[in-house]
């Protein structure tokens, strides 16, 4: 969906008006682009009660579409929510503007073990702080999942997924992965042992004779088509994100309609990501840029966020304020155990991005 601003005072998702717009032009203001439907339903409002900034407010709905306006400069936004896939391509291009702590009271509420992965892609941590984070893994309904391979079926490894006789099985009732190479060949080069990053074009070739293999057990590869289809009982695996296994959990358990979802990071590992909040070198609000990134690193605040959004966030002072639900989902919050195992990925040089290209293109048609 293609993003749109609004400009938000103290009603909950108020809609323009001219009493907001002029209300706008008296405060002083700060321009965020943030993904789609990825922010709690009262937070811009509470923003402008408490600090007396007006928040002009922009989304989008994919990486490429991010990269691309900020690439071309002059965006005028101040604060940027940016995937920690894309910080080193934003990095190099001198695109963001170095975060000082001294400047962020609340930066002393960060993980530090978050901040430790989040290194990865932002050496040093030195522009990007986190804003929610989340996992890659499997969601599947339990009840199919043991009707076609038992009780002992391996829903912990990702042999349920990558060894081709419980592929076959599973596809009686269907499985899904991810329409996303940057996504899925990582994990394929993991689940084989080698680098989940590599630049070994041989790798690629290792990962796309497995994917072909099981190719005709898989029933299709859309980034949201799972969610509902898990929901409803008409697919049974999928491969993707966390927060869109719960979610097609809660649609079950509301629906009322006996299907079971439960979602497993995988004991070989499984990718981890960030979202996180970014200042633009040319921003035109610096200093109310800084004030907003500030404002959503208190716990009162982010807390109810994760609890809206099912994503977990970056902050420990937060985590005794969150629904024990949230807190306690291992789903949401894996133990320390599993969080050891998780890694991150990187954008690769345009030659291995082209391979990586290619070999889905092969994969998805199965040829």
């Amino acid at each position: 969906m293609r993003g749109h601003r609004l400009y938000l005072n103290l009603g909950v998702g108020a809609c323009l008006s001219a009493s907001i717009t002029a209300a706008a032009a008296d405060a002083p203001t700060v321009h965020v682009y943030n993904w789609y439907d990825y922010i709690g339903p009262t937070t811009l409002a509470d923003f402008k009660r408490d600090t007396g900034i007006m928040p002009i407010y922009d989304t989008f709905d994919s990486a490429e579409v991010l990269e691309s306006k900020l690439l071309t400069g002059r965006s005028g936004y101040d604060v940027v929510v940016a995937s920690n896939f894309s910080l080193p391509t934003l990095i190099k291009a001198g695109v963001l503007e170095p975060l000082d702590p001294a400047k962020l009271p609340n930066y002393s509420q960060m993980d530090p073990e978050l901040l430790a992965k989040l290194a990865n892609n932002d050496p040093g941590n030195r522009y990007a702080v986190p804003y929610m984070w989340g996992t890659n893994g499997i969601g599947y309904n339990v009840e199919q999942v043991r009707a076609a391979l038992g009780d002992n079926a391996p829903v912990d490894s990702w042999d349920l997924l990558f060894k081709e006789d419980n592929l076959a099985k599973l596809s009686q009732c269907g499985v899904a992965l991810l329409d996303s190479p940057s996504e899925i060949l990582p994990v394929v080069l993991h689940y084989l042992g080698l680098p989940p990053n590599s630049q070994d074009p041989a790798h690629y070739q290792q990962a796309q004779a497995l994917l072909l293999k099981l190719r005709p057990h898989i029933a299709y590869f859309n980034s949201s088509k799972f969610i509902t289809d898990l929901a409803n009982g008409d697919i049974c695996v999928a491969l993707g994100w966390a927060g869109g296994m719960l979610d097609a959990k809660a649609s079950a358990e509301q629906a009322g309609n006996g299907v079971q979802i439960e979602y497993s990071l995988p004991k070989e590992g499984a990718p981890v990501w960030f979202d996180t909040l970014v200042l633009l070198k040319d921003a035109p609000h610096p200093a109310q840029g800084l004030a907003f990134i500030d404002y959503l690193m208190r716990p009162q605040v982010i807390a109810p966020i994760t609890d809206y959004l099912r994503y977990p966030n970056g902050n420990l002072g937060a985590t005794a304020l969150l629904a024990a639900e949230t807190r306690n989902n291992p789903a949401v919050y894996p133990s320390a155990e599993t969080m050891a195992r998780l890694y991150t990925l990187e954008p690769l040089p345009k030659k291995i991005e082209r391979i990586r290209t290619r070999v889905w293109s092969k994969v998805k048609s199965g040829q």
